[in-house]
């Protein structure tokens, strides 16, 4: 019940007195008007104001904004937050909705984790590839939710966001990549009223510089990748323990049968990633009723710049027959290179590509550097860069551009020209 006292100055001894026995009532203060302290039946003691709000006369409801419990605040304290208080509402504040605003605001905030999650299912997964919401998925989950899952969204700041992407230093591509998809992530929230429109701390922040990798395989690299890749469907890669991995196989009884012979599915697809320059998903995803022999093409239903047709060269072809004699009888739906789980692909390269790659002592190729490769060939022997990116499946010719360099011979000739006048020049001025 309310307590209809008469007001007193509200001190310690007079806060400390004070008993529950009759339940819920209020001492006010006599000093502060609006100022006084809540008394629980339990014995709980809280400091609290309580106002109308101002402009609307005595019919606006009373409300009651609770500062703090007694122990945790002394009188004076409590007081002198009440008039901080009181002074706000005489400015036309209102301080109790506000908090009540604020708490019913974090209560349905959603947090990055959530965000993320709605992201992918609602925009990436419908809109992009699935090989693009695989690897959002991926980042996120490696980087960002551990960092940033739990928190509310509206509370990460741009400076957060920076020194985020600063800790991400030692892989800067991967930085750079997670910032603009946190920026998307935010576009989102923003078109779906997640977020105040136009929040976005991400924008603005400076990325790495990402120089482009060009790493390409000479004469004598292939010759030895090309013997790499002979072993391994035949007498085997040889394999050496490390003694200091737990998970190490066991030393074999004969070291002479010390290697391991690969799955000659997994070294087709090395053979066919260098032959057609496609890019690794290509071939693993590629199905029997997207190879034309008659033609050969490979029709590509999907890829990173959309449908695609790829001309097959002579040692494609060949390779093609020979795994299609080995899958007889072919399904067209099935994969040209099956993973283990029937029905699926082959999910990657990693093992069987470390092993070739080791033993052809090429360590510091990637798999992706073979296309590179590719493009290189065909860049040096003059055939021009716009068949190069047709080739490629380049959507802009800037892209294939990079190989420009490569071709060389051109060059050359304008070089031998050039230096030939020059030497012709010197030679008669010798003789005069």
């Amino acid at each position: 019940m309310v307590s209809r006292e008469r007001p007193v100055r509200i001190t310690k001894r007079i806060v400390d007195k004070a008993s529950g026995v009759e339940g819920r009532h209020y001492l006010w203060d006599g000093e502060l008007r609006g100022f006084g302290v809540q008394v629980e039946r339990s014995g709980t003691k809280t400091y609290i104001v309580r106002y109308r709000p101002r402009g609307l006369g005595r019919a606006a409801p009373r409300r009651f904004y609770k500062i703090g419990r007694h122990g945790e605040f002394t009188p004076d304290e409590a007081r002198e937050a009440a008039k901080r208080i009181l002074g706000r509402v005489a400015a036309g504040e209102d301080p109790a909705q506000e908090r009540k605003l604020k708490r019913e605001q974090a209560e349905n905030a959603i947090t990055f984790s959530n965000l993320a999650e709605a992201f992918l299912s609602e925009h990436v997964r419908p809109k992009r590839r699935s090989s693009t919401a695989s690897s959002y998925k991926q980042l996120i989950d490696k980087h960002a939710n551990p960092a940033l899952g739990r928190r509310v969204v509206t509370t990460i700041t741009a400076a957060e966001l920076a020194r985020f992407h600063l800790s991400l230093s030692d892989v800067p591509k991967s930085a750079n990549r997670l910032i603009a998809i946190i920026s998307s992530m935010c576009n989102f929230a923003g078109g779906r009223g997640l977020v105040p429109e136009g929040f976005n701390p991400a924008r603005g922040i400076e990325k790495y510089r990402e120089e482009a990798r060009e790493r390409y395989l000479t004469k004598d690299e292939l010759q030895r990748l090309g013997e790499a890749l002979c072993e391994a469907e035949t007498v085997g890669i040889p394999w050496d323990v490390d003694p200091k991995n737990p998970k190490s196989k066991h030393l074999p009884k004969d070291s002479g049968r010390r290697r391991q012979v690969l799955d000659p599915n997994a070294v087709a697809a090395i053979r066919l990633l260098l032959f057609t320059g496609a890019r690794l998903r290509e071939i693993l995803h590629l199905r029997w009723r997207e190879v034309d022999f008659e033609r050969a093409l490979l029709f590509l239903p999907e890829s990173k710049t959309g449908k695609k047709t790829i001309v097959l060269n002579t040692a494609a072809i060949e390779l093609l027959i020979g795994l299609k004699s080995r899958a007889e009888p072919v399904e067209l739906a099935a994969f040209v290179i099956p993973g283990l789980v029937e029905g699926r692909p082959r999910s990657d390269l990693k093992k069987p590509w470390n092993a070739i790659r080791r033993h052809a002592r090429l360590t510091d190729v990637r798999l992706h550097d073979l296309r590179h490769t590719f493009a290189s060939i065909g860049a040096g022997a003059s055939l021009g860069l716009p068949v190069v990116g047709a080739l490629l499946g380049h959507a802009q010719p800037q892209t294939t551009a990079r190989y420009a360099h490569l071709d060389v011979d051109p060059l050359r000739r304008a070089a031998d020209t050039i230096g030939q006048k020059l030497k012709e020049a010197l030679d008669d001025s010798t003789r005069q």
